[in-house]
């Protein structure tokens, strides 16, 4: 082998280490059942239900800040159904709407759609964390790129619910965001 060649093999190899280490190891290696057991229990129906008020940052793919934004949701349920409506506010004065419809199974099960989702989101609630996986296409002024999420989203012991969300792009992730969503006094 060449030097060249040696030095091609390593760097593959530290690829495959990365990769390796973030699927076992990092935000991508968490599971529901991870979650079972903690105390508060989030329920979907309870803890996202009527006026919420959201405020996050999206980070880009270099870990920097690409936008701040807040939201205002609606969330209604029938049993184990439920709409949430959101409206978000961008720094850049850009606003943006989405209509989620979540059904929740007798075991945690969450299906969810949203009309710019690519197919039906899936995801499971589990003591006090939820996960939705999902994939969804981007305005054309962002790009129209379709991308893999994975929103996990935790409550904290005030009812407060701390959302982070990787998306990514053939495996690679492209942003992520932060947010809190809080329910307000409907008065």
């Amino acid at each position: 082998m060449t030097p060249l060649s040696y030095i091609a093999l390593g760097a593959a190899l530290m690829l495959l280490l990365a990769a390796l280490k973030e699927r076992f190891t990092g935000f991508a290696a968490q599971r529901p059942r991870d979650y079972a057991a903690q105390e508060p229990r989030f329920d979907l129906r309870q803890h996202l239900n009527g006026p919420i008020k959201c405020e996050g940052v999206i980070y880009g793919p270099l870990g920097r800040v690409a936008s701040r934004f807040t939201g205002d949701f609606e969330a209604h349920w029938e049993g184990n159904r439920g709409v949430m409506t959101e409206h978000f506010l961008y720094d850049s004065g850009n606003t943006q709407d989405r209509e989620w419809r979540l059904e929740l199974g007798n075991d945690g099960a969450i299906r969810a759609e949203a009309d710019d989702l690519v197919g039906v989101g899936r995801g499971q609630q589990a003591g006090s964390a939820v996960q939705l996986n999902y994939s969804i296409r981007l305005p054309e002024e962002a790009g129209g790129h379709v991308l893999g999420v994975t929103d996990w989203m935790y409550l904290a012991p005030n009812g407060t619910v701390v959302n982070r969300s990787q998306f990514r792009k053939f495996g690679i992730k492209v942003a992520e965001l932060v947010a809190t969503m809080r329910r307000v006094d409907p008065a």
